[in-house]
């Protein structure tokens, strides 16, 4: 018999760096997380295996988020596996640099494809399924503040997030769920220091006072708290978890 009373998360891109701690995060919390990747199934189930070692319910399941056939198969499949869903979390993204050239129009489309039409997928698709009470919170980033040259692409696509964050909170008036964003600053993760130098980094990390990167763990905890009891009069909202980087 599945378990229907205890609460579920669904978190995409939980196969590593912020996504992987948002996943342990929650299920430390009590929820039952359902761990979405795109591609790397090793790591999923890795982090499925850690959340079971230490007590909780995961599940791992692939979805690339930009497709709708796709997105509507890991619902369907979350449903199944867990017979309800309290809590979506979009956190899967892409970023590559490129310039505002007309020979980069392509790193837009690829970007805007993954980062906002899928943001919309899997959040059309939370506000079709979750019941009252329910939560939905999609990644952003507070690099959107620094306007930093070659993240153009990037940058657009996370300012469209942040916009269907607020017309979502809107358009579910009545419901009692909430829509809100995390803007995470430099965290440390494996994506963020590939390519970079050690003074590259340095560099980074002095941008913000308290001088250092964040650590996922400290997203994953914004992320709980909005996902929790005590962010149920939160809507609508960009919680900039950056250590006063923008």
């Amino acid at each position: 018999m599945t378990d229907t009373t205890q609460q579920v998360a669904l978190v995409t891109g939980a196969s590593r760096g912020i996504g992987r701690a948002i996943a342990l995060k929650l299920a430390g919390d009590g929820f039952a997380v359902v761990v979405n990747y795109a591609g790397n199934a090793e790591l999923a189930n890795q982090t499925v295996a850690e959340i079971e070692t230490n007590g909780g319910r995961g599940v791992a399941l692939q979805a690339d988020i930009g497709d709708s056939a796709s997105v509507i198969r890991l619902f369907d499949q979350a449903l199944e596996a867990f017979g309800r869903l309290d809590v979506v979390v979009n956190n899967a993204g892409t970023l590559q640099m490129a310039n505002i050239t007309t020979d980069n129009v392509e790193v837009l489309d690829r970007t805007l494809a993954t980062n906002l039409r899928g943001s919309w997928l899997v959040m059309a698709k939370a506000a079709e399924t979750l019941r009252e009470g329910g939560r939905i919170i999609a990644l952003s980033s507070s690099v959107l503040a620094k306007s930093f040259p070659a993240y153009g692409a990037y940058i657009a696509s996370k300012a469209g997030v942040e916009g269907l964050i607020k017309v979502l909170a809107n358009e579910l008036r009545g419901r009692n769920i909430t829509v809100n964003g995390v803007a995470p600053g430099p965290v440390a993760t494996e994506l963020f220091f590939e390519g970079k130098s050690d003074e590259q980094v340095a560099s980074i990390a002095a941008m913000a006072p308290l001088e250092r990167l964040g650590q996922p763990e400290e997203i994953a905890d914004a992320v709980a708290f909005l996902a929790g009891p005590q962010g149920g009069w939160i809507n609508g909202q960009v919680l900039r978890a950056n250590g006063g980087f923008s």
